[in-house]
């Protein structure tokens, strides 16, 4: 394999491992052109949170997980497959056709579909505020979305930045980032211009967390999935990324 295609999978790349099976919470709607698992409070709310997924696609245990979580904390809360029906990349693909693959899979095209979620929340689910979560992949179409979608109350971008555009720090509402400090996908010196940038040019609410001797994907890992020595950490961002959200939405 080349060290292109190492680079172009880089952003994204980290080990699943195995994973223990979990029963969902939630069910799966059809919205328009989209599939999507949905997982309500036992209380009525018009507050609402869309989870993005990561590139293992809307169906990835973690991130189901993950939704019925937040879930938990009094939101309507949906992850769409924002891959529309095409296949997800899995953990028995070759790296060597991960370019192919993300040309398809643009994290910054989603706004579609976001549309779509969100008319279905509003129109469908009497929701008034609504928040944004993602992971990886996800973490991208979140910063990409914070900057183009005014409907989006707050959002939260875990171990995903848009890296190549100038208009990347000028963010329409507030949204929170988490990393990994041993996140080979994403250098502390790339964490670092974007506190820099953001100090700059944000006019609004933002956060800048590193987690210590966290790797890439660490925050939506199951509890019988984690590790003793990362547990405290990854519960620590969890607790951040809904009280985040609680601030704002």
């Amino acid at each position: 394999m080349t060290r292109k295609c190492f680079q172009m999978a880089d952003p994204f790349l980290y080990d699943t491992g195995e994973r223990s099976h979990y029963g969902c919470l939630g069910h799966e709607v059809q919205i328009e052109h989209l599939k999507a698992y949905v997982c309500k409070p036992s209380f009525s709310t018009d507050k609402a949170v869309i989870v993005a997924h990561d590139i293992f696609g809307w169906q990835f245990s973690d991130i189901r997980y993950i939704v019925d979580l937040i879930a938990g904390h009094g939101y309507i809360t949906i992850c769409p497959d924002f891959f529309k029906g095409t296949k997800p990349w899995t953990p028995s693909d070759h790296w060597v056709d991960f370019p192919d693959w993300l040309k398809n899979h643009d994290p910054m095209k989603v706004d579609k579909e976001a549309d779509v979620v969100l008319k279905y929340l509003k129109e469908q689910c009497g929701a008034k505020k609504i928040g944004i979560v993602g992971f990886s992949w996800g973490g991208m179409a979140v910063h990409h979305l914070m900057l183009k979608n005014p409907q989006l109350t707050a959002g939260v971008s875990l171990y995903g930045i848009i890296r190549d555009s100038e208009e990347r720090y000028r963010l329409l509402n507030p949204t929170f980032f988490i990393f990994g400090e041993k996140d080979h996908t994403i250098s502390l010196d790339q964490i670092f211009l974007l506190e820099d940038k953001l100090k700059q040019y944000c006019k609004v609410p933002y956060k800048i967390k590193v987690y210590p001797g966290q790797v890439h994907g660490f925050a939506q890992l199951k509890p019988e999935d984690m590790k003793p020595d990362d547990k405290p950490y990854i519960e620590e961002a969890r607790r951040d990324m809904i009280d985040w959200i609680k601030m704002f939405v």
